[in-house]
C-alpha cells in the first residue's frame, strides 16, 4: 500500500522565493486549464484533452510574453497542475454519474492568490534527490533543509512541497510499502477488543480500560479567543493584519498537531495489543449538528477511526466497524435484554432481566465487541448475536403493561 511520510523543511528567503514563484506558475497553469474547460462548455465544444492543454497552455505559453515566466520553474510542476485539474474534473463526472463514493462534489473552481494553502508536486521526472548530507534537492529551488524526524522505509516515488496556514513548510513523500515486512512488525498477538467512542472518556475498552479525551480544543480556547481578538481590530489589508492572522493560525495548527499526535499514539498501541478490533461507525455529520458539535469536533473521531483502518490493512490486523443503529447503550451485554432509552446523565443502569449493575460506556463496548463477532466463549467459538423474529404480540409499539393492582 501507499503511505504519506510528511517532513518539516526549513528553506532560506531564495528558497521561498523559488517556491513562491513555483506556487504561482502551478496556480496558474491550473486556471488557465479550468479557464479552457469552460470556455469549451459555454461554446458547446469538445473538452480539450490533456495533450492540448499542456501544449497550448504550457509549451507554447512559455514562448508568449504573457506567460514567459512559466519557464523560471520545473515543467514537472506544471505538468502536475495539469494532473490536477484533470483528476478533479473526473471526479466530479464520476460523483455526477454515481460512480464515485462520497458526498456530491462540485465542478472545480479558479484557486486563488490569496489562499492560504498552497502546494506543488515533484515525480522521478523532475530528478528530485536527497543529498548526503539530509538535504532535499529539488530543481530550480536548490538543496532545501529537512528535519527527519523518522527513516524512510523504501524510496519514495514522489514529493510534494507544502505550505501551509501557518507558513509552515512540509516535505510529503509517497512511499510503497511491502506487506510481508509490514506484518513482520508486529508481533502475534490472539487479543480482541471493542471500543466505544466517547466525549468524557475518548475511548473505553471493552476490558475496562478508559482513556480521557485530552480536549486539546478547549484548553486552548483562552489562547484562540486572545489571539482572534487580536486579529479583528486589526485593518484589513495591513501587514500587521498578516502578522495577527499567522498567530491565530498557529494556534490552531499546535491544536491539530497535538491532537493528530494523540491519535497516532493511541491508534498504533492498540493496534500493537490486539489482532482484532471493533469500533462503532458513527455519524459524526449528524453529531456535529446538535449542542455538542465543539466537543464531537475537538474529539476528533473520524481522524482516529481512520487512522485504526489504514495501519490494521498495513500491518494485518483485523478492524471491524458495526452499524450506528446497533443499541450498544441499550442491550445488556451479559443477558442481550434490550431496555429503553437513557439519557445522558445516565451513567449506571441496573438489567431489569438479569439485574447486573452495568457501566453504561464499559457495557457499550463489551456490546460493540460482541456485534463485531470477536467476543469468544469458553470452547473457543465466536459469538455474534443473530436477529431474533418478533411474536405476534411484541410487534409494534404498545408501551409498558399496566402494574398489578392491590387485591
Amino acid at each position: 500500500m501507499q503511505l504519506r511520510y510528511a517532513f518539516r523543511m526549513y528553506p532560506d528567503l531564495l528558497q521561498r522565493a523559488a517556491l513562491a514563484r513555483a506556487f504561482g506558475c502551478a496556480r496558474v497553469v491550473f486556471n488557465d486549464a479550468v479557464r479552457a474547460r469552460e470556455d469549451a462548455r459555454t461554446a458547446g465544444a469538445v473538452f480539450p484533452r490533456a495533450g492540448e492543454l499542456s501544449k497550448r497552455l504550457i509549451t507554447e505559453a512559455k514562448q508568449t510574453a504573457a506567460r514567459s515566466w512559466l519557464d523560471e520553474v520545473s515543467a514537472v510542476v506544471l505538468q502536475q497542475a495539469l494532473r490536477d485539474a484533470e483528476t478533479a474534473y473526473r471526479n466530479f463526472f464520476a460523483s455526477l454519474k454515481g460512480s464515485r463514493k462520497g458526498p456530491k462534489l462540485g465542478a472545480p473552481r479558479f484557486k486563488s492568490r490569496k489562499d492560504n494553502r498552497q502546494s506543488i508536486r515533484f515525480t522521478a521526472n523532475a530528478r528530485w534527490s536527497i543529498a548526503d548530507s539530509g538535504r532535499l534537492n529539488l530543481p530550480k529551488v536548490g538543496a532545501v533543509k529537512v528535519n527527519w524526524s523518522r527513516t524512510l522505509p523504501s524510496t519514495p516515488t514522489s514529493v510534494t512541497v507544502i505550505r501551509d496556514a501557518a507558513g509552515r513548510y512540509f516535505a510529503s513523500f509517497v512511499i510503497d510499502t511491502a506487506p510481508a515486512a509490514d506484518a513482520a512488525r508486529m508481533s502475534e498477538s490472539d487479543q480482541r477488543i471493542g471500543i466505544d467512542l466517547g466525549l468524557t472518556h475518548f475511548a473505553i475498552l471493552s476490558d475496562g480500560r478508559k482513556i480521557d479525551s485530552p480536549r486539546f480544543l478547549r484548553r486552548a480556547e483562552k489562547k484562540l479567543r486572545k489571539t482572534q481578538r487580536e486579529l479583528s481590530r486589526k485593518q484589513k489589508g495591513s501587514k500587521n493584519r498578516n502578522k495577527a492572522r499567522l498567530k491565530v493560525a498557529r494556534a490552531h495548527a499546535q491544536v491539530a498537531d497535538a491532537r493528530r499526535e494523540f491519535h497516532h499514539q493511541l491508534s498504533t498501541r492498540l493496534i500493537r495489543e490486539n489482532q482484532a478490533i471493533g469500533v462503532e461507525d458513527l455519524a459524526v455529520k449528524g453529531l456535529a449538528r446538535t449542542r455538542l458539535a465543539k466537543s464531537v469536533h475537538d474529539a476528533g473521531w473520524s481522524q482516529f477511526v481512520a487512522m485504526l483502518e489504514y495501519k490494521a490493512q498495513r500491518y494485518g490486523r483485523t478492524l471491524v466497524k458495526i452499524g450506528r443503529f446497533v443499541p450498544t447503550s441499550r442491550t445488556c451485554s451479559i443477558c442481550d435484554h434490550v431496555d429503553g432509552p437513557k439519557p445522558l446523565n445516565v451513567r449506571e443502569w441496573t438489567c431489569p432481566a438479569c439485574g447486573a449493575l452495568l457501566d453504561r460506556d464499559v457495557n457499550s463496548a463489551c456490546n460493540v465487541k460482541k456485534a463485531a463477532g470477536l467476543a469468544v466463549t469458553a470452547c473457543g467459538a465466536q459469538v455474534r448475536p443473530e436477529p431474533v423474529l418478533a411474536q405476534r404480540d411484541e410487534a409494534g409499539s404498545h408501551g409498558f403493561p399496566p402494574e398489578p393492582r392491590a387485591a
